[in-house]
């Protein structure tokens, strides 16, 4: 049998310390606050241990979608019918040359999910929706400066050590928390965020799947051509 997946329903802060730079906590640190450091700690496979788990619900919010592991774990989410899921991306950022091409994979997949599950937007002013946060199964909310990207995230070339060829982290921080109070505030503020995307149209342009090589898009009839008017002499 497969080995069954750990819950977040029983997740404490302590099941990541071993993504930090040295392995464990100070014996003073928060229960229900940590930081993380992009470059230091290994906050990609922080945010995939945190989203591979998700069973009841997602809520997020995120500037820079860049990430195919993540996303795949978002659309796991948006296709099981038991997982609330509610998606928010910003518009800007949807147009960029590799999340929009995620965005048409994720489309050519399965567009009924995709569709009613993200929104792409900006806020209520027209701004860019810059939040890069969420709230997992109602336990865990996650919120910093990392976008979900290579150099965002930083790139463990060398397993658990940062380094190696082609190694760049920007200097971003990742905080998780599980305090029930910015739990419940912060979901209330994903879902109005989301809310506010919606009513702008959800600004899909950016969700057409990709051309796939040797395939040809079906081409639309020319249109009509109209009658020749008769002049009469």
């Amino acid at each position: 049998m497969p080995k069954a997946v750990p819950s977040l329903q029983t997740f404490s802060l302590a099941d990541l310390q071993s993504f930090t730079k040295e392995g464990t906590y100070s014996t003073n640190a928060s229960r229900d606050f940590h930081l993380f450091y992009v470059g230091r700690d290994d906050v990609h496979s922080i945010l995939l241990y945190l989203l591979s788990r998700v069973t009841t619900s997602l809520y997020l919010n995120m500037f820079g979608y860049d990430d195919e592991d993540l996303n795949d774990q978002c659309m796991r989410c948006a296709e099981d019918v038991t997982i609330t899921t509610v998606v928010t991306l910003d518009k800007s950022q949807a147009g960029s040359v590799h999340e929009k091409r995620i965005l048409g994979s994720d489309v050519a997949r399965n567009p009924s999910a995709f569709n009613s599950h993200f929104a792409i937007g900006q806020s209520a002013t027209h701004q860019i929706t810059h939040t890069k946060g969420g709230v997992l199964d109602g336990r865990i909310g996650f919120e910093g400066s990392t976008n979900w990207s290579a150099s965002g995230e930083g790139t463990f070339v060398v397993k658990g050590t940062p380094g190696g060829a082609n190694y760049k982290a920007q200097n971003n921080t990742l905080a998780v928390f599980t305090d029930p109070d910015t739990i419940s505030r912060f979901t209330a503020e994903l879902i109005a965020e989301h809310l506010t995307a919606t009513n702008q149209g959800g600004s899909l342009v950016a969700t057409t799947p990709p051309t796939t090589p040797g395939v040809k898009r079906p081409v639309p009839p020319p249109p009509a051509t109209p009658a020749r008017r008769t002049r009469r002499r």
